[in-house]
């Protein structure tokens, strides 16, 4: 039988998913501020942004749940 997941656990691994996006995505705007791009990188400072104010309040509601959000073990 397959291992079921709480969804406490994962709404967790969205959330740590979230995270290395997030931090993909502002290496690659920093590569791309030093090539002087400035308009593609003030649209993706502005999705960072979006990312940023969105993962507080998952974070909140995994905690909520009963989930404790980065501790699981995968």
């Amino acid at each position: 039988m397959p291992e079921q997941y709480s969804l406490p656990d994962i709404l967790a691994r969205m959330y740590e998913n979230q995270l290395a996006i997030e931090a993909a995505l502002m290496e690659l705007v920093l590569l791309e501020e030093e090539r002087g791009s400035s308009e593609a990188c003030d649209n993706a400072r502005g999705a960072l942004l979006r990312i940023g104010e969105n993962a507080g309040h998952i974070k909140q509601g995994i905690a909520r749940l009963g989930g404790a959000v980065g501790t699981s073990e995968y």
